[in-house]
């Protein structure tokens, strides 16, 4: 029996790296009313390392099945969890689904801090033995992980860390931009690529913004973790602040990492509306006035300006260090800054290959699968990691394994992976949701001289240059020498799109602003089409 036990408590072991794992005992046991049991404590640490039920169900029981697991959180540790955060709040918290158990732990101050000093019995240490302890601690902060996420598991991508190490290392780039749609593998990327290259430098720091911390608090990080001296919380401007951190990598060799900075981008203009098509189009599109396109610039969030004065002038300045940013989307300084030629650039994710992506089926359980019906999957999602590992989760949840029967229900757009594409589309102003509705009913690659054209309504030719511009920006179309297209995710996302707001879109009266028969039918035979493609 206490064999069992020593077992279960050695799983997933790793999230005592990142958690104060005793204190979230203590103090989960104080809602409940009593002791978790290993089996809880086992469930919450395969939580914080990031698994999803269905993964710790497949770690835990080599099953695939989640369905004990999720009984266990669901009538168990979330309960504990919002009573325990509501309790410190103040406030009613919630935890809506199991990825947003970490965020919510890490606001409450779970999540290890910067520097862990140890002082036993209240010993009051000579000189020398302050002097020690401050050595080790400046080695132990020299490579900082922070919210960095397990690549143990790592697939493909041998050209871009190959392309990126020398980038960073022999050409001595001091700012770097990971771009792609959501899902792509950005984050993993920056994670592996840090610590691929981290001998070469005497700092490797990483840190996520997908909370939106406040630039103030950035800066007074790694101020912290790279000065000579302890810190104090600077009270001094964030232009002051940009500049002593430049100071900082000037004198030491630093690698910074800032994932997710489309988390704190605007999510676009809210007076944008989905476009709609008339019957006869209008005589004054173009330039804003009254009425007419705007398109919506990639801009920062309302109070997180400053992070683009901390880009440009990283970008700008002269240094010894890099700083790696992983985004959806490129603002405008980094647009401004790079070059081919320039210690500032950016490099475009796309999707695994068909090899790599079959990797990740199988460790999902499909081993045994149909090569042709695994191919189809990939090409639907375009190779992307985390819309492949969603959907496997789903087929064997729903479809108990079989890729076949998923394929056939024909629904490829749905949960997460709608939420993802949601949330990139709505950044979109209507121009831009357009051409992009445009592309999807064009299947083959389109210029921007055909685009301009073609498209109904009529647009001018600049701003069709601006829209195609920021589309790129945004990871959304693909380029293919002077022409462009979608993935085919996309075009299935945008073409259901179409249907449900043509459909909402007729007036009262039953007519429609496209005939609704006509409209369907043609998208239905279009999408048939994409699919029969993917098979052949």
């Amino acid at each position: 029996m206490a064999a069992n036990s020593n077992k279960i408590e050695e799983e997933f072991v790793e999230a005592k790296n990142n958690w104060e794992l005793e204190k979230l005992y203590v103090d989960l046991a104080s809602a409940k009313g009593k002791a978790l049991t290993p089996v809880e404590k086992k469930f919450l640490r395969g939580l914080l390392c990031g698994f999803s039920p269905a993964e710790i169900a497949n770690a835990v029981y080599k099953s695939r099945s989640s369905s004990t697991v999720r009984v266990y959180l669901s009538n168990g540790l979330y309960k504990y969890i919002e009573d325990m955060l509501s309790s410190q709040e103040g406030s009613s918290i919630k935890v809506k689904n199991w990825s947003r158990v970490t965020q919510l732990l890490e606001k409450a101050g779970y999540k290890k801090g910067w520097f862990q000093i140890e002082q036993t019995n209240n010993e009051i240490m000579t000189t020398d033995k302050k002097e020690a302890s401050f050595a080790t601690m400046k080695t132990a902060q020299k490579h900082n992980w922070g919210e960095a996420i397990d690549v143990s598991k790592f697939h493909g991508r041998t050209t871009e860390l190959a392309s990126l190490k020398e980038w960073i290392v022999q050409e001595r780039c001091r700012l770097v931009v990971l771009l792609g749609m959501g899902g792509i593998g950005k984050t993993a990327l920056s994670v592996k690529l840090a610590e691929a290259i981290k001998e070469n430098f005497e700092f490797v720091i990483w840190r996520s913004l997908n909370l939106a911390p406040p630039l103030e608090v950035i800066l007074n990080q790694l101020r912290t973790l790279l000065s000579p001296e302890p810190q104090i919380q600077s009270t001094d401007s964030v232009e002051s602040n940009i500049s002593q951190l430049i100071e900082c990598l000037r004198s030491s060799r630093c690698l910074i990492v800032l994932d997710h900075l489309d988390s704190i981008l605007s999510n676009g203009s809210d007076t944008d509306k989905v476009i709609k098509y008339p019957t006869m189009p209008p005589s004054n599109l173009g330039v804003k006035n009254s009425s007419g396109y705007v398109l919506s610039e990639i801009r920062y969030r309302q109070g997180y300006e400053g992070y683009g004065e901390l880009i440009r002038r990283l970008g700008d300045s002269q240094h010894q260090s890099c700083l790696l940013l992983t985004s959806r989307e490129k603002p405008q300084q980094i647009a401004v800054l790079e070059g081919k030629k320039l210690p500032v650039r950016s490099w475009k994710l796309t999707g695994l290959s068909n090899t790599e992506s079959w990797q990740i089926l199988q460790e999902k359980g499909f081993s045994d699968s149909s090569e042709d019906e695994c191919r189809i999957l990939i090409e639907w999602y375009a190779g992307n990691p985390l819309f492949i590992k969603l959907v496997a989760t789903t087929i064997q949840e729903l479809f108990a394994g079989n890729i076949y029967e998923f394929i056939e229900q024909g629904t490829v757009v749905f949960g997460d992976i709608r939420a993802i594409l949601d949330e990139q589309f709505y950044r979109l102003s209507n121009l831009e949701k357009q051409i992009m509705q445009w592309l999807a009913l064009n299947r083959n690659l389109i210029s921007v001289q055909k685009l301009q054209r073609d498209i109904i309504p009529r647009v001018s030719q600049r701003l069709i240059l601006e829209a195609i511009e920021l589309l790129q920006r945004r990871s959304l179309i693909e380029r293919q020498a002077s022409s462009f297209a979608q993935t085919p995710v996309l075009m299935e996302y945008i073409a259901e799109r179409l249907i449900e707001e043509n459909f909402n879109n007729q007036d009262k009266s039953g007519y429609s602003l496209m005939s609704q028969t006509i409209f369907e039918a043609q998208l239905k035979n279009y999408i048939r089409e994409i699919r029969l493609n993917a098979e052949m």
